[in-house]
């Protein structure tokens, strides 16, 4: 009971503020992270299969290191990128609307924005997704670096170089298919416009 209490406040505290303050712009991680979420076993199949025949390394060997770096990645790198691009936005005065009237203010708002966006109500069908994309850039670097870390610390033997291009490449495969994401939400949203 005492856990669930928790959990009630916790979803109150977190969803109480989103509604008095909905014009207070959409924090990208948000609809980012649910994305990641559904999206981490695939994700781990995939780099898993490339990272046991790139490395030659066993099935089982692979599969716990994989899923050890993403897990981590998911959890603690995407989200620390994140806060640090919303503070880079902050801090460089990207916390305000400038209007998006103008072909550059389009782009600084799905760009330079794209942490946190300015909540332009009727043009958020098309800035969620085109942000979703910016922001995988960030992230992929993000998980990058975590991945091979990770995965260097897990196979001490291997070399570091090899870890480095087959995590880097690994991850370029699983971020090419998470485009599907923003991609899909903009297919889905101008379809049903």
């Amino acid at each position: 009971m005492h856990k669930s209490k928790n959990v009630i406040l916790t979803v109150l505290a977190l969803v109480v503020p989103g509604i008095a303050y909905a014009n207070a712009g959409v924090p990208m991680l948000f609809l980012a992270m649910p994305a990641f979420l559904m999206s981490l076993v695939p994700i781990i199949a995939v780099e898993t299969l490339y990272i046991s025949k790139g490395l030659e390394l066993p099935f089982g060997q692979s599969l716990k290191t994989v899923s050890i770096s993403n897990v981590a990645s998911t959890l603690i790198g995407i989200p620390l990128t994140w806060l640090l691009l919303v503070l880079v936005q902050v801090v460089t005065g990207g916390g305000g609307a400038y209007g998006i009237n103008s072909a550059m203010g389009k782009v600084l708002a799905v760009t330079w924005q794209a942490p946190w966006l300015i909540p332009y109500e009727e043009d958020l069908n098309w800035m969620i997704p085109v942000a979703g994309l910016v922001l995988l850039i960030p992230f992929f670097f993000a998980s990058w670096w975590s991945e091979y870390f990770v995965s260097k610390k897990l196979n001490k033997t291997l070399p570091s170089l090899s870890i480095k291009a087959k995590v880097r490449n690994a991850n370029l495969i699983t971020y090419s298919l998470l485009a599907a994401w923003p991609i899909g939400f903009w297919v889905l949203s101008s379809a049903t416009k």
